[in-house]
Parts: structure tokens; sequence; C-alpha cells
């Protein structure tokens, strides 16, 4: 019997290869797992507002993977939003989507970011406020890594995943001063994605309506869950939610257990 294949979508300005612990984990219980590397990237697949070209650049990555069977997809925050969207657009080529702490954005929340999104004052209430002024080099491999080691938000993070995210997060670059080390995703990239957050999730799936099961993982302590709310997430997930410990973040905080949740999810989808 040929093992379920994983398309994993990643969240705002981690590369995938930063959930490789994930991916090992999947891989144990018996999945493939295959990934874009990075979203917004590519010129062929810019950032623009309700992310329609990310989009259609997962969907140009399932298309070929999906010819021998239909694969499920699992997405982290960013990813979780392509995923539903992917599915809902081609549902072919799905069997399932699970969303790792990506909550619909819906009613009155939507027309906030709608509006906000309008005026242009989206980003002093986004991530963007933080993302745009984000530090972008270290001397070092080592630096960095005690950069982010020393951060509240990245201390939760599994040791793996966090030496995970300088290796394959940073790379090296020539300067006139020497080599230093810097981020590989874009910190425009990364801004323009939180301040062109989807505000149409509703419109989107009555055009195009969810044919396969779709099930959310949050984090007990994620703010994003709360900020969202879950009422629209729930709707369309017919309930199917399950709450780890951790932050937005508890793929990098607990990887195996997300892995086992990923599992979980997929077999109750299947039921």
């Amino acid at each position: 019997m040929a093992r379920p294949l994983i398309v994993f979508s990643h969240g705002n300005s981690f590369p995938a290869s930063t959930y490789r612990k994930v991916f090992e984990g999947l891989r144990v219980r018996g999945f493939d797992v295959k990934a874009v590397e990075k979203f917004g990237h590519d010129p062929k697949y810019p950032v623009s507002n309700n992310w329609p070209h990310l989009v259609a650049q997962l969907g140009d990555f399932v298309q070929p993977l999906a010819r021998k069977a239909p694969v499920l997809l699992v997405g982290h925050s960013l990813g979780g939003f392509l995923s539903l969207m992917t599915a809902a657009k081609h549902p072919e080529w799905v069997r399932g989507v699970v969303m790792l702490d990506s909550p619909l954005v819906a009613g009155w929340r939507a027309n906030l970011v709608r509006v906000g999104k309008s005026l242009s004052i989206i980003r002093p209430f986004s991530p963007g406020a933080k993302s745009h002024k984000r530090r972008t080099s270290w001397a070092s491999e080592e630096e960095a890594l005690a950069h982010f080691a020393a951060k509240r938000q990245f201390a939760r993070w599994d040791p793996e995943v966090l030496r995970d995210y300088i290796r394959y997060g940073t790379r090296d670059e020539l300067t006139p001063q020497g080599t230093r080390r810097v981020l590989t995703f874009d910190r425009e990239i990364e801004t323009a994605i939180y301040t062109t957050l989807p505000d149409h999730i509703e419109s989107y799936l009555r055009q195009h309506p969810l044919q396969c099961k779709a099930a959310l993982v949050g984090g007990i302590l994620s703010r994003e869950l709360k900020q969202a709310g879950m009422r629209f997430t729930r709707h369309i997930t017919k309930g199917r939610v399950i709450m780890l410990d951790g932050t937005h973040l508890f793929p990098m905080e607990h990887p195996l257990v997300t892995a086992a949740a990923i599992e979980t999810a997929w077999l109750n989808l299947r039921a």
C-alpha cells in the first residue's frame, strides 16, 4: 500500500526546512512529505492582496504530485490558509486539509482587516509592525543562533528546530566587510504577506465550496486563535479541532507532538 503523501506549506518567514523534525516525525509514522521551500520569493508568484499568486504557487506544486493519487495538504499559519484555498479550488487533487494554527478570519473581523488594508493602516496592528524592522544579518551562524535563542519567543523552541532555522533560514553572503550570515526569507516579502492577509475566505468558499474534510490543530496559548476567533474555523472544520500545549509556533516548540497530532487528524478525516 502506497504511503500517503503530505504536501506541507510553511508559516510566514520560516522556510520549509525549518520543519525538518516535524517531517521526520511524519515519515516515521508512514507519510511521505513534500514542501515548497519558500512562498513569495518566486517572481512568477508575487505577494498580492488575498494571496492569489501564492495559492497558484501551491497549486502548481501539488498538481504533478496528485497525478497518482490525491494528497493531504497540511499547512502552518500562512500555509494553512494556502492549503485550504488550494483544496477548495482543486478538489480533485486533495483528500483532506489539516491547518496548524490557521484560524479563518471571517465576519466583522474580516471587515476590519479589509478596511485596514484599504486605508493602509493594517501594518501597525499586524506582525508586519515588527517584521519590516527585523534584523537580517549577523557575523556568523553562531552569533545568529545566540541572537534568536535569547529571544523569549524562540527560547520555547525545540533546540534542533532552532538550529535548523539558523541552518536553513540563514545563509552566508559576501559583503565588502567580509562574510555575513543573512536571513534567506526577505523581510519585505514577509511584511507584505502579513499586510495582505485574506479577508475574503467566506466569499471564496462560497465560490469554491470545500469538498474534502478539514481539521485544525491549534496551540492553547496561541494569541492568533484568540484574535481571529474560532467560530468560522469550527464551522468549516465541522468541529474537528485538536488543541496542543504551545503558542502559535507550537510546531517549532513541540515538533514530534505536532507530527502525532497531524497523524491523528488524518486518521479522523479518513474515518
